[in-house]
């Protein structure tokens, strides 16, 4: 599957659990990037945050690919990140995206806004 295809599932797997203003950077023309997609949304809860993390890992297993390289976060409450490899998926709680601006750290980046 790629990048862009996975990008897609998680998508998917963040609808279903009402995640809010999901955005899709695409990095694949920013040079030095480490990855080919970041997906991010946010959530209200540790609860929703949870409960979107494991939609995604449930679309994703679904859809024949693998787990996660990488997950980390789920025990703070704040903010989970999945490493797919060639997406990254940063799940947050409302305030600490504003806080981080990832979107703002990658403003080169082609964005995609779900609505």
């Amino acid at each position: 599957m790629t990048a862009e295809a996975l990008s897609k599932v998680i998508v998917r797997g963040m609808e279903e659990k009402k995640a809010s203003q999901i955005l899709i950077l695409d990095l694949r023309k920013i040079k030095n990037a480490m990855t080919d997609f970041f997906v991010i949304c946010s959530g209200s809860s540790d609860t929703q945050l949870e409960a979107i993390s494991e939609s995604i890992e449930t679309e994703i297993h679904k859809a024949g690919e693998r787990a996660a390289r990488r997950v980390e976060g789920k025990n703070n409450g704040e903010w989970v990140l999945m490493d797919y490899f060639d997406v990254v998926v940063h799940i947050f709680i409302k305030d600490k995206r504003e806080y981080y601006g990832l979107e703002d750290l990658w403003g080169d980046a082609k964005t995609t806004l779900i609505n």
